[in-house]
C-alpha cells in the first residue's frame, strides 16, 4: 500500500511510519515539525520506500501519485503544547481535518482519524465506552484541544455519510513509549525526567486520579489493526488496566532507583479525575488488546 501519514514526524506517527514501513507499505511522512523533532523519522528517512514531506497540513496539500490510505495524526498533543499553541490547535483538528479529508476523497483512499479520550472531557462514566458522550467543558483552556478533536470526529463522519468515504476514528487513550520528548508534559515523560535528574517528582492534586497507559507498539498495532478493519464509529484504543497517579510516581521511583521526593501540586482546570477505555470493540471486532505490561513499557521508556 501507498501510505500518507500525516504528522508522521510526532511520537506515535514515527512509531506508525516504520512499522508500516515494516510491512512492506511506501510511507509519505507529511509534517510541520512544529511539536517534534526531525530526528524521530532520522533513521526512516534512507530508506527508498520513505518519503518526507514538510508542510502544514492546515494549509490545502496534493500529494502526487495514487493513495490507499490517509493518516492523520497531526496535531499538538500534551497540554503545555496545545495551551501554548491554542490557534495552531485548532486548525489542525479543524482545517487539518477537512484538508485531510479532502486528499483522501480525491485519491480515493481510506482515512483514518487520530482522535482521543479528551473527547469525554472529565468523565462521570467510568470505563469511557464510546457510547458516552462526555463531560466536557466546551471553552475552558483545554476545550482547544477537547473541541477541535471532537470536531474532526464530526467532519470525519460527515464525510463518510455525505461522500461514502471509507473512514475509521481511533479514540487514542494515554501513549508512552521511546521518542517521548522529555518535555512532553505528561505523567510519564516527566516523572522519569524528574526521577533521572534527581528533582521532586510533580503531582497535581493528591495523586488519586487514575490513567490508563499503553505502549506505544501497542497502539501502533491498533491502529494498523483498526485501519484494516470494518468500524466506522469511533473505536477506543488503550490500556484498560488503570494506575493512580501515585502508584504511577513510587513505580518510576524503583525503576529508576531514583531518590527523588514527591511534591504536590495543585490540580490544573477540568484536569479529569479518572480515564479507563472500555475497549470491547477492538478485543471482539479487531482481536486486539495491549500486550506490553507497563513495568516492562516503562523500563523501555526509561533506558
Amino acid at each position: 500500500m501507498r501510505t500518507l501519514v500525516i504528522g508522521g514526524g510526532g511520537f506515535i506517527g514515527s512509531h506508525l511510519c516504520g512499522r508500516l514501513l515494516g510491512k512492506g507499505h511506501t510511507v509519505l511522512c507529511l509534517d510541520n515539525f512544529l511539536t517534534s523533532p526531525e530526528s524521530n523519522v532520522a533513521d526512516l528517512a534512507g530508506r527508498p520506500a520513505f518519503q518526507l514531506i514538510r508542510h502544514d497540513i492546515s494549509r490545502p496539500f496534493q500529494p502526487e501519485g495514487p493513495l490507499d490510505a490517509v493518516l492523520h495524526l497531526a496535531s499538538p498533543a500534551s497540554p503545555p503544547d496545545y495551551l501554548r499553541l491554542p490557534i495552531e490547535t485548532l486548525q489542525a483538528g479543524s482545517l487539518g481535518t477537512f484538508n485531510a479529508l479532502e486528499i483522501a476523497k480525491a485519491k480515493g483512499a481510506r482515512f483514518l482519524l487520530a482522535s482521543t479520550s479528551e473527547v469525554y472531557g472529565d468523565p462521570q462514566v467510568h470505563p469511557q465506552p464510546e457510547s458516552y458522550w462526555g463531560h466536557v467543558n466546551c471553552v475552558g483552556p483545554r476545550s482547544v484541544y477537547d473541541e477541535a478533536k471532537r470536531f474532526a470526529e464530526a467532519l470525519t463522519m460527515a464525510y463518510h455519510r455525505a461522500y461514502r468515504l471509507d473512514t475509521r476514528i481511533a479514540r487514542i487513550f494515554n501513549t508512552y513509549g521511546p521518542r517521548i520528548r522529555r518535555n512532553d508534559g505528561r505523567a510519564i515523560p516527566n516523572f522519569i525526567t524528574q526521577a533521572l535528574g534527581g528533582r521532586p517528582i510533580t503531582i497535581y492534586g493528591d495523586g488519586s486520579q487514575t490513567r490508563s497507559f499503553c505502549y506505544v507498539t501497542d497502539l501502533a498495532e491498533g491502529i494498523e489493526r483498526l485501519m484494516g478493519g470494518d468500524l466506522h464509529d469511533p473505536v477506543n484504543l488503550g490500556n484498560p488496566n488503570e494506575i493512580s497517579l501515585i502508584e504511577l510516581a513510587r513505580l518510576i521511583l524503583r525503576l529508576t532507583q531514583s531518590r527523588s521526593s514527591i511534591l504536590f501540586k495543585p490540580l490544573p482546570v477540568d484536569d479529569p479525575k479518572l480515564r479507563c477505555p472500555e475497549i470491547r470493540p477492538a478485543r471482539e471486532r479487531l482481536k486486539w488488546e495491549p500486550a506490553v505490561p507497563l513495568e516492562e513499557g516503562l523500563l523501555k521508556t526509561i533506558d
